[in-house]
């Protein structure tokens, strides 16, 4: 079944604000809340479709990536990623804290493991985050999508801090046990109905906290870097496609993994052929000779090699002819056609000696005086 758009999803306008995607979010949340739905998967499957609408809504880089280029977008970006989920319910415990364990109900729907609601990974008492996935955009000239083509990018990227390896504390002091939440990194209050859990405003719900931050990144464990690579474009590449470059995202934070890079392809069209699938297909002019006698003319592929193409003698106007294997590779070695659409050049000025030649030519052959009609489909195609 077809993927729904993530604002019918939770019912807003496309200019709702982020505050009105949060209560949209948050009423189909306990409406569909596993716990007042017990064995109904239709509400479960609900539920889950309005998680991984407000994951995307409910984030401003997504949701510009969403309404600029639809799923394709933020395919790679975390929608609908476990892992990713965790931070966005971290923050929404007010809602379900009432409904029993969350955490378990969360791990069962979305494939958690057995560590649980947060990816569960901790080292040294401290959630790990695995670093964010990056985007970059990229315009290739026509030719080099067919052929593949290497290019250089830069972008800003955090990287792990080299002065405390990404600990985040001066000389390696380490963090310690948050006094607040004494390490859970949860406050929990009852508020009528709700027993309402929220991020501890000491160790931002981490648990510890570090005594001595690193003076160069401030005791984030990363910093921003300027970051150069070289990135292999396959042949074929189409238009809107990605390719993905794993580990050159954001550094992660308390141990956690490197996010990766989405190298997104823009193709500039060319002036002289365009692509079908594997195919490729450009118009030449042949003289009125050739196409009524046939013969052999050079045609200029998109590579810029000179390859013969045999005319049919009686080529028709607009008639394409295909040259084998002059199309667009694949990265399994098949390579499309060349489709070259004829277009017959009458001459405008012709010598004496070729006006006697074509007056004779039309003594011996019948003239069409009364043309027949033809179909418009016919002519445009």
């Amino acid at each position: 079944m077809a993927k729904r758009d993530y604002y019918e999803v939770l019912g807003v306008p496309k200019d709702a604000t982020k505050e009105d995607i949060k209560r949209a979010y948050r009423k189909l949340a306990i409406q569909y809340h596993p716990d007042k739905n017990p064995g109904n998967k239709e509400a479960e499957e609900k539920f889950k479709e309005a998680t991984e609408a407000y994951e995307v809504l409910g984030d401003d880089q997504k949701r510009q990536a969403y309404d600029q280029f639809g799923f394709a977008g933020v395919e790679g970006m975390g929608a609908g990623n476990q892992q990713n989920y965790s931070d966005l319910f971290r923050g929404f415990e007010d809602i379900f804290g009432g409904f029993g364990d969350f955490s378990s109900i969360f791990s069962s729907m979305f494939g958690g493991g057995q560590n649980g609601f947060n990816g569960g990974e901790r080292h040294g008492g401290t959630r790990a985050h695995r670093g964010s996935d990056l985007r970059y955009d990229v315009e290739l000239p026509f030719e080099k999508a067919v052929y593949g083509t290497t290019i250089e990018i830069s972008y800003n990227r955090e990287d792990v801090c080299k002065t405390c390896g990404g600990t985040g504390s001066q000389d390696g002091a380490g963090r310690v046990t948050c006094s607040m939440c004494k390490g859970s990194g949860q406050v929990r209050r009852s508020s009528g109905f709700f027993s309402i859990s929220q991020p501890c405003p000491a160790c931002h719900g981490e648990g510890s906290v570090i005594e001595k931050p690193c003076r160069d990144c401030n005791g984030t464990g990363t910093v921003k870097k300027r970051q150069k690579i070289k990135v292999t474009i396959p042949p074929g590449v189409e238009d809107g496609k990605r390719v993905t470059i794993p580990g050159q995202g954001d550094a992660g934070m308390n141990g956690g993994g490197v996010g990766d890079l989405y190298v997104f392809i823009r193709v500039r069209p060319n002036d002289y052929f365009e692509r079908h699938d594997q195919d490729l297909y450009c118009a030449v002019k042949i003289d009125m000779i050739t196409a009524v006698l046939g013969g052999e003319v050079m045609v200029t592929t998109l590579d810029g090699k000179k390859v013969r193409l045999e005319v049919p003698a009686g080529t028709q106007h607009g008639k394409l002819l295909r040259i084998r294997g002059e199309g667009v590779p694949s990265p399994n070695g098949y390579k499309g056609d060349l489709y070259v659409k004829v277009l017959i050049q009458m001459p405008t000025r012709l010598s004496r000696r070729g006006r006697e030649l074509l007056e004779q030519f039309r003594s011996v052959e019948p003239e069409n005086l009364e043309p027949s009609a033809v179909k418009l489909s016919e002519v445009n195609n």
